[in-house]
């Protein structure tokens, strides 16, 4: 067995049940499987532009962390979260990642960001522990599992309704280049493009507040779609300036921007002005009625936001390998007992992952934003109920 030692920083810090303390530092060695909790850790961008995805994130972990305590964990083993704080950053994400590895983390649920996924998810495996990870793009498959959507199951569902719904001639493209957001223009792309629609893609940078450069150029040529392929702080302030132009191009959101937050920062005008991709919004889930109720009650003046539903999803598959697997220290056995995972009853419905490790299932959708300023869904992709 390896011998691990942590000390803890402001990027990773323990955390017991729901609400426990911070730990304070210490130094943890040998086998994971000789400590009486069992840990995992949530990694994702808990501080920074996208915080609110990210402490969302952690909430949803921390509940079922809490409900599976409260059933007696696993045969009487309690479960406590450490948490890794990339900030949406792949120039943290090694350092994060082996930080979570010389601890007593036998799972991580994360993380978010595909383009820091694509540096750490490949360290987890080697170090053998085992990713319920949340990134999209396609180039992680096989690098442990997910249950939300992946690049090639979200950008049909967006040509499908750009082309349907829009008939557009000239698309244009404001793209951070990040792994994800550029993956993404690229695919919609060369979609478009097959079909004969013009298609400029003009780059942004995730430090930028003011975009009336870009905003310009993209309109320039009179698109009849203009399509924001960001994260939602990027997309906010887009929309909303795009929406000062009073140009009448469609304003296309591609599934990152879907936050709460982005309703905050562009206001409900500019939000309204725009069309997304994306998961029904937790209360729209039929099966997330109870994790909505507990969520609410657990965190008292939070609101659940779209993907805490999916890591309590994870977290979920995780505890429910465990029990067939009747190891959770074997990272092989959880491993492939998650890739057998078959309608199992989560709060964003059914969910089944494939042998490489993922949800064929996603219910991808089509959004607005409505008069109160929530998400709802335009149309879903029945394919992949």
């Amino acid at each position: 067995m390896r011998k691990r030692a942590l000390v803890m920083s402001s990027a990773f810090i323990a955390t017991a049940a729901i609400a426990g303390p911070a730990v304070a530092g210490y130094v943890i060695g040998g086998d994971r499987s000789t400590y009486g909790t069992i840990t995992i850790a949530v990694e994702g961008p808990l501080t920074g532009q996208q915080a609110s995805n990210g402490q969302d994130m952690l909430r949803g972990v921390r509940l079922a962390v809490q409900q599976y305590n409260a059933k007696g964990g696993f045969h009487g083993r309690k479960v406590q979260i450490v948490q890794a704080n990339d900030k949406a950053n792949p120039k943290l994400a090694r350092s994060v990642a082996n930080k979570v590895i010389q601890g007593p983390a036998v799972a991580v649920v994360g993380p978010y960001n595909s383009s820091v996924g694509l540096v750490n998810l490949p360290l987890y495996t080697r170090a053998r522990v085992v990713p319920v990870q949340m990134t999209s793009t396609d180039d992680t498959t096989g690098l442990g599992v997910t249950v939300q959507p992946k690049n090639s199951q979200i950008s049909p569902v967006e040509f499908s309704y750009i082309s349907k719904a829009y008939t557009p001639s000239k698309v244009s493209m404001l793209v951070d280049p990040s792994a994800y957001t550029k993956s993404m223009a690229d695919r919609l792309q060369r979609s478009l493009e097959g079909k004969g629609v013009l298609v400029t893609q003009i780059p942004i940078s995730e430090t930028q507040t003011d975009f009336t450069p870009q905003i310009n150029q993209a309109l320039t040529n009179n698109p009849t779609v203009v399509y924001l392929s960001t994260y939602f702080p990027q997309g906010a302030a887009i929309a909303k300036q795009l929406l000062a132009t009073g140009n009448p191009a469609k304003c296309f959101a591609g599934l990152a921007n879907q936050d709460p937050a982005f309703v905050t920062q562009a206001g409900i005008p500019a939000s309204r002005n725009c069309t997304f991709s994306g998961v029904p919004d937790p209360t729209q889930f039929p099966t997330a009625k109870n994790y909505v109720k507990a969520y609410k009650k657990a965190f008292p003046g939070k609101t659940p936001g779209t993907w805490g539903t999916f890591t309590y999803d994870s977290a979920n598959i995780l505890f429910a390998a465990w029990k067939r697997a009747a190891d959770p220290f074997n990272y092989g056995k959880v491993l492939a007992q998650l890739k057998k995972t078959t309608n199992f009853a989560g709060a964003t419905g059914k969910i089944t992952i494939n042998r490489q490790g993922n949800r064929p299932n996603v219910p991808v959708s089509i959004l607005s934003v409505n008069a109160q300023g929530n998400f709802t869904v335009v149309t879903t992709d029945r394919s992949n109920k």
